[in-house]
């Protein structure tokens, strides 16, 4: 297992430096420069355009370029900010957190809904829950995050008139007002996790209930819930634990919408606000990290499979 862990962190080395050569080769392609935004497009002489691109570095020739920031990156130097001037690492420390947080939650309300409707309505099959289910889980599918984060909006100011906080604390400071802010994103945001979830669980286990072994399990006499729980559960959660693994990197990377509707100031909107201003040191820190999520949450979903199913075996 040790060389296994190893061995995939390697790789998710690689990948990330793969992972920055594209970045920083489509940063450098893609219509439009920082200096004409800073400067003015139509103000801008020539003469202080270069003397910009040359204060900012830009006017070296690519892999010089690429390879200071990975210098930079080694150092644990993001840069500065190409439009405020600021370090990138201040306003990613700042922002971070949010989307972190509310990704967990999104999550851990994945978990807790979905895995056990999932499993219920495979045991009861075709009950009055089992098709509640599958209306639900299409209605999550079939809506758009933004418009149900809308809707969401205008039911509780309608209805309760109630507003969640305008400034965001963190839970560290004030964990009340952190919730209140949180709790409706976090719910609008789950509820697709939720019906794709759920309905990957209920398949699994209708799947898993069906085998031999389990048939073996009923006629011992063994009672339900240790047939469920001991027998069936951990069989039917393998591809569920991927996909809720996949989700998670999903989400933290996607909660650019759901940060705009409730207005926080997450990393989402950060990297919105970076590619509108072309900053460079900020897009490139930004997209880094979520492949770093992104691939981090892979390996951990890959070494949980040891722990579901002993026979599988790292090689």
């Amino acid at each position: 297992m040790q060389q296994y862990i190893i061995r995939r962190l390697m790789y998710v080395v690689l990948v990330l430096i793969g992972v920055s050569i594209v970045i920083f080769s489509l940063m450098r392609v893609v219509p439009g420069d920082v200096t004409s935004l800073i400067l003015g497009e139509s103000r801008a002489s020539e003469a202080e355009v270069r003397a910009l691109r040359q204060e900012l570095g830009l006017d070296r020739p690519i892999h010089e370029q690429y390879l200071a920031w990975i210098w930079d990156l080694v150092r644990l130097d993001l840069g500065k900010s190409l439009w405020s001037k600021r370090p990138v690492a201040e306003d990613i420390i700042q922002r971070f957190p949010l989307t972190l947080q509310l990704a967990i939650m999104i999550t851990v309300l994945t978990v807790v809904v979905a895995i056990p409707l999932g499993i219920v309505c495979a045991i009861r099959q075709d009950s009055w829950l089992d098709y509640f289910l599958r209306v639900f889980s299409i209605a999550g599918l079939s809506l758009p995050a933004f418009w149900l984060g809308t809707l969401v909006i205008l039911f509780l100011v309608l209805w309760f008139r109630w507003m969640p906080p305008l400034e965001f604390s963190s839970i560290l400071d004030d964990p009340g007002r952190n919730l209140q802010q949180l709790m409706w994103p976090a719910i609008t945001a789950a509820y697709r996790q939720v019906a794709v979830t759920s309905r990957m669980t209920r398949s699994c286990m209708l799947e898993v209930l069906r085998e031999d072994y389990i048939r073996t399990a009923w006629s011992k006499g063994l009672r339900e819930r240790i047939v469920i729980f001991r027998h069936a559960m951990k069989n039917a959660l393998i591809p569920v634990v991927t996909l809720i693994g996949m989700e998670f990197a999903f989400v933290f990377g996607g909660l650019v919408v759901t940060e705009t509707v409730f207005s926080l100031p997450g990393f989402g909107s950060l990297l919105v606000d970076s590619i509108f201003h072309r900053d460079y040191p900020a897009i490139q820190a930004t997209v880094l990290i979520m492949s770093t999520v992104v691939v981090l949450a892979n390996v951990f979903v890959d070494i949980f499979y040891g722990w579901l199913d002993p026979r599988i075996r790292y090689s």
